[in-house]
């Protein structure tokens, strides 16, 4: 056992965050409609950039199964007012290119401010 992740939090867990602060994280980030993830734009979006990038734009390997906002998060675009749900904001990747990158350029996941 080890110490959770989540700074500050003394609980103890096998691996990454405990329980209380994993349930805690979801719960902030909502559900995928509540992030726009299920509307019909974000669905037009995944499939016009999976359709422009059928293989993946990192590993340039692997089949593309994620339609990737880049260079900008979505939250970023929607922040400064533009459409995360343009194709030319979005990459394709592979499920494992995606969070690799994610880790990457995310660390804390969305919950970082």
């Amino acid at each position: 056992m080890k110490v959770c992740s989540k700074p500050g939090c003394p609980n103890l867990t096998t691996s990454g965050r405990c329980t209380a602060c994993r349930r805690k994280a979801d719960v902030a980030r909502g559900t995928a409609t509540q992030r726009g993830y299920t509307s019909r734009g974000h669905r037009n979006f995944r499939a016009a950039v999976l359709r422009r990038d059928p293989i993946c734009t990192v590993c340039q390997l692997a089949p593309s199964t994620v339609a990737d906002h880049w260079p900008d998060s979505r939250r970023d675009l929607l922040a400064a007012g533009l459409d995360p749900n343009d194709p030319d904001r979005g990459r394709g990747l592979c499920a494992k290119c995606h969070s690799s990158e994610t880790a990457r350029l995310q660390p804390g996941g969305w919950l970082q401010k």
